[in-house]
């Protein structure tokens, strides 16, 4: 019986559609080895009794498995093992499921928030029933004469936050009901941060909603841009 075929590196890689560099990166975490290294040229050469080893990798890999699970399995093989770490991943599947069912949602408001602002008339104002939603408020006077202004108290909205949360159209001013109706509009009494159910924020936030008055400006920061400011003419009530 004559000796096992050898594969070069190269040859491996196109058999298993793998770059060279991700079978190095494989020999380099112990998932495989070559069956022999050519001591003067260091070429790695492989035979067919290592393709099971690479069509597990292979799989496994495709099932999106990390790497250090599939070493651990490919040296401990057994049913109840591979089962274990079957499960393990499909859990995982399902967290990214709903981790991208969120970002779905987020995507999907921002589409719906853009669509309703561009309807909306500029220069007016007008009175309208908010539908319930969660605000981060901090409650101090603003003066603001430009866009650019802006942008250092929108910092303070969310400088504590893990996740992003500021983009257009979640950030609003507000001027106070007794301003309001003393015609007072000379400066901003609040600013607020728009929260989504998706939105994971740590902190008080405001439970907000009701009769207020909207008016819709356009700004140039960085780009054109409508943006609300919101009057309340109600108390916002505090939630944990």
């Amino acid at each position: 019986m004559g000796s096992p075929k050898l594969f070069q590196i190269g040859e491996m890689a196109q058999l298993f559609h793998l770059s060279v560099s991700s079978i190095r990166h494989y020999e380099q975490l112990g998932l495989l080895k070559p069956e022999y290294t050519d001591p003067d040229t260091g070429y790695r050469y492989y035979t067919p009794r290592q393709f099971e080893v690479f069509n597990t990798i292979r799989y496994l890999r495709a099932l999106d498995m990390p790497l250090p699970q599939i070493a651990d399995f490919l040296q401990n093989r057994d049913v109840a093992r591979i089962e274990e770490k079957l499960r393990q991943q499909k859990q995982e599947v399902g967290r990214r499921k709903q981790a991208l069912k969120r970002i779905e949602c987020k995507i999907d408001n921002r589409l719906h928030q853009l669509s309703d602002a561009q309807a909306l008339p500029l220069g007016q104002i007008e009175q309208l029933e908010s539908e319930p939603c969660r605000l981060f408020w901090i409650g101090q006077t603003l003066r603001i004469t430009d866009c650019s202004e802006l942008e250092m108290p929108t910092i303070q909205l969310a400088q504590r936050q893990t996740e992003a949360l500021v983009f257009l159209g979640k950030v609003g001013v507000s001027v106070s009901e007794a301003h309001l109706r003393a015609g007072s509009f000379s400066q901003y009494d609040g600013m607020f941060l728009v929260l989504e159910k998706e939105d994971a924020f740590e902190g008080d936030v405001t439970s907000w909603g009701g009769a207020c008055a909207c008016a819709s400006a356009s700004g140039a920061a960085i780009c054109s841009r409508r943006s609300n400011m919101r009057g309340c003419l109600h108390t916002p009530k505090r939630t944990a």
